[in-house]
């Protein structure tokens, strides 16, 4: 039987999406982890403790998977540029988890830059390979990037470079990641894969539009247009909300009544507590005057994400970049629509006039259109919600996770022999 260390440092795989570091990564390590526990290989998720109440040691993942929250500095959500100086720690703290229960890991699989620093330490104590997958990746993100206090620092360039050199192996998750990394990177692409996240069709699968709505109990009796994300200014909220309300300038709202609604961040708290972004899109909201059309929800479990999918009339995920776009994919596997923006992954994830419309990126006319055609024609709504579907099949994770062994057993005898 195979031993995995899988690394998630930032954010744990086990955390309530929509937050603030909390994603499509979570949902990914999450999954991965299952799947490849349910084939009989064990994984073992090392992850920084947030939260001292939350015990070290959870086995939520399925049979032969655990999460390892390692406590390494304050066990409390920290900044990421704070995060950085706590891996030593962090290293420290796995290695003794790996010596008092005598396990010996057959490889590291490392998500995002940071865990792949501490993947490269613990490769040198453990002589084993390390398999990494950055998600995202800080040259795109700072190439969009509107405002100063969203770009990242030259410590992050640094660290994705040093790991691009000393990962034994790097999982892209698109040919556009792969381009990225070739030409912005200068990256060794024969160390490079290409294997997309999968989506849970177990878990994510058509449920009836009315059922869905009565399940999550839908605060808005009009049909509704979905958003679900981060709450942070990459991820293209306020393209949605202009293109709403140039929808609701032109009477389309009137003669065919929808809401949004927006799941991800916390819309409840304070003023002072909420995040800048959050309050950006509130206020314009009221400014354009469609305050009472936009329902923010906050965040919600992964449980109920079928349901919302489900009693969606189509989800919008309008994002400046997109590493791969889990949303869009889970989405389509609920047989519901997507309108992407054409960055990143979803240019080659959601089928244009197959599966849903790709548009460009900013542009509230080009969505209007878009939303406005499928909701004035659901027969068209219909069809490309069924090709969705058969389409997200391709992305099981019984699949994903049989090609991603594959790239394991594929390092694990290159590493072995270069020992040799």
């Amino acid at each position: 039987m195979l031993n995995i260390a899988m690394i998630s440092y930032h954010t744990c795989p086990l955390a309530t999406l929509g937050g603030k570091d909390t994603g499509g990564m979570n949902v990914y390590v999450r999954e991965l982890a299952s799947h490849l526990g349910k084939v009989g290989i064990h994984v073992d998720v090392f992850t920084r403790s947030q939260d001292e109440h939350v015990p070290h040691v959870l086995h939520d993942l399925g049979y032969g998977s655990r999460v390892v929250h390692i406590p390494a500095g304050p066990e409390v959500p920290l900044p990421k540029a704070e995060l950085v100086n706590y891996l030593p720690t962090f290293v420290t703290e796995v290695e003794r988890f790996s010596n008092e229960k005598k396990i010996h890991y057959d490889l590291i699989h490392s998500h995002y830059w940071m865990s792949g620093i501490a993947a490269e330490a613990l490769r040198t104590s453990w002589q084993v390979p390390v398999v990494h997958m950055f998600h995202t990746l800080v040259m795109m993100k700072n190439r969009v990037a509107r405002t100063p206090a969203e770009i990242e620092g030259e410590y992050r360039l640094k660290g994705e470079q040093e790991v691009l050199r000393t990962a034994d192996l790097i999982i892209a998750a698109t040919p556009a990641e792969l381009a990225q990394l070739e030409f912005l990177y200068e990256a060794n692409t024969h160390k490079i894969r290409v294997i997309p996240p999968g989506v849970n069709t177990s878990h994510f699968y058509p449920i009836p539009s009315d059922e869905a709505r009565d399940a999550i109990g839908v605060p808005c009796k009009d049909p509704m247009i979905l958003f679900v994300g981060r709450i942070e200014p990459l991820k293209g909220v306020d393209t949605l909300i202009r293109a709403l309300a140039l929808m609701h300038e032109n009477g389309t709202l009137v003669e065919h009544p929808h809401c949004l609604m927006i799941i991800g961040g916390d819309p409840n708290i304070s003023p002072k507590q909420t995040s800048s972004e959050m309050a950006r899109l509130q206020r314009l909201c009221e400014e354009l005057g469609i305050g009472d059309l936009v329902l923010f929800l906050g965040k919600r479990g992964q449980d109920t994400l079928p349901y919302y999918y489900s009693a969606a009339e189509m989800v919008v995920v309008p994002s400046h970049y997109e590493s791969f776009g889990m949303v869009a994919l889970e989405a389509m596997a609920c047989g519901t629509p997507v309108i992407a923006s054409q960055v990143g992954g979803l240019a080659f994830l959601v089928q244009d006039g197959q599966t849903g419309y790709v548009i460009p990126s900013d542009d509230p006319t080009a969505l209007s259109e878009r939303i406005t055609q499928l909701i004035c024609r659901p027969e068209l709504r219909e069809q490309l919600g069924h090709q969705a579907l058969a389409y997200a099949q391709d992305y099981s994770w019984e699949k994903i996770a049989g090609r991603i062994i594959n790239v394991y057993q594929e390092v694990m005898e290159i590493y072995q022999n270069l020992k040799d």
